[in-house]
């Protein structure tokens, strides 16, 4: 698979990543590609996992003039919990998640609400999102060091932010005798990550 995500950085277009969508679903354990989540408990419409997945952010000095001269920002790896409520055709999930690899040690608080429509084979799921990144994640991907100031750039130092988004997926087993997906997500940005000398656009898409 292939994730395409056009970034807010000045002079950044779009970062292009291959995804290895190896897939297993069982009874508490579930893997979509590097999407890694375990059941701990259930309760009626209720359930608590723990979950890992990469976190596809950052940069070096050579993907766009506006970093020549900044420290590396680095890929990291997430892990945390999550409650999901399902009933019917709706969805609610309420996730923390942590950098374990310690290269922001930022967090992450999220939640989402959607609802599935079914056309037959074809499964269509609109959601909204609400992300919650604290002042080290920011300070780490949008922030400017004294160090790193120079004629582009003025120091910055991240707050913590609130993001909002709306997403479409739709899905369907009819293709190839395997699962299809195609998803979409739109986010708007807080002023906190707008305001960075680093950052041109107040939205991406994914």
């Amino acid at each position: 698979g292939v994730s395409t995500n056009k970034e807010i950085y000045k002079g950044y277009s779009r970062r292009t990543i291959p995804l290895p969508i190896i897939g297993y679903r069982g009874e508490k354990l579930n893997v979509f590609g590097p999407f890694v989540s375990y059941k701990i408990a259930e309760r009626s419409d209720f359930n608590i996992l723990i979950q890992a997945a990469p976190r596809f952010q950052g940069f070096d000095d050579s993907d766009s003039y506006i970093f020549g001269g900044m420290k590396d920002r680095k890929f990291s790896m997430d892990a945390g919990a999550s409650l999901t409520y399902q009933k019917n055709d709706w969805k609610l999930n309420f996730s923390s998640m942590f950098d374990v690899l310690n290269r922001s040690n930022g967090a992450e608080l999220a939640s989402a609400l959607s609802h599935t429509f079914r056309f037959g084979p074809v499964f269509v799921e609109p959601r909204i999102t609400f992300s919650y990144l604290d002042s080290n994640h920011v300070d780490y991907y949008y922030g400017i060091d004294k160090g790193e100031v120079n004629e582009n750039r003025t120091e910055y130092i991240g707050k913590s932010a609130l993001n909002t988004g709306f997403g479409l997926s739709i899905s369907t087993p009819i293709f190839l005798g395997g699962f299809t997906q195609f998803s979409l997500q739109r986010t708007w940005f807080s002023e906190e990550i707008t305001n960075s000398p680093l950052v041109e656009e107040h939205g991406n898409l994914i």
